[in-house]
């Protein structure tokens, strides 16, 4: 009967210990964002901004990088507000990533000492009209169904790797071009998420403002690392 009891003691002692162990698990990954989807993490991107001279900003570079700011937020938002709706943990995984761009783009905002567009962390708040009105939208198609969920996940990314596109063209700034290059290399593998779980319930997305060309080309190749 003693022989019995230790047994069950310890038992239940292993138990509780792998519980411990899987909850520390979580806790380190959901503290790091999305690490299957970042192609670095946010603290070692930051670093490398910053030992990057500052380079003479012009209107367009200034007035893009508000806008990233507010976009990422955005895409953040959605992922936020569609993994209360569903559950599903592409959203919860991805809002992560989401927040470290954001993040990264404010770096750059303090770094040239331009004025934050970002006034509030609360969900679904912006200071662009037409952002305010793309979330508003992009929430109530994700919400009809967990497709329609993912196809919004595809379109967000869609833009971005569209817009990050048009200002890697436009600018020389090395601490810029560092931050859009590592958001585009996200977007391309938040992408792959969203169009791996649309494939999966049987349907397909079509691109709306990068190519039809660039979609297949990214969702054929492998998830992308970034290994500086």
């Amino acid at each position: 009967m003693k022989t019995q009891l230790l047994n069950q003691k310890s038992n239940i002692i292993t138990i509780i210990s792998k519980s411990i162990i899987s909850l520390l698990f979580m806790v380190v990954v959901l503290s790091h964002g999305c690490s299957k989807d970042e192609p670095v993490v946010a603290t070692d991107l930051i670093s490398q901004i910053n030992a990057l001279p500052a380079e003479a900003l012009n209107a367009d570079e200034s007035n893009f990088l508000l806008l990233m700011r507010e976009e990422e937020k955005l895409a953040k938002d959605v992922y936020v507000t569609l993994y209360a709706k569903w559950n599903v943990n592409v959203f919860l995984n991805i809002s992560s990533s989401e927040q470290d761009h954001t993040d990264a783009v404010l770096v750059l905002i303090n770094k040239y000492s331009l004025v934050d567009p970002v006034t509030t962390t609360e969900v679904g708040v912006f200071t662009d009209d037409h952002l305010q009105e793309l979330y508003d939208q992009l929430v109530a198609t994700g919400s009809t169904s967990v497709l329609d969920a993912y196809k919004v996940g595809a379109t967000i990314e869609d833009l971005d790797i569209f817009d990050l596109k048009e200002a890697i063209s436009k600018t020389d700034n090395q601490d810029l071009n560092l931050v859009w290059e590592n958001l585009s290399m996200g977007s391309r593998n938040h992408m792959r998420s969203f169009y791996g779980q649309i494939v999966g319930l049987g349907s397909t997305y079509s691109a709306q403002f990068i190519s039809q060309e660039e979609l297949t080309a990214i969702i054929s190749t492998p998830r992308e690392n970034n290994n500086q």
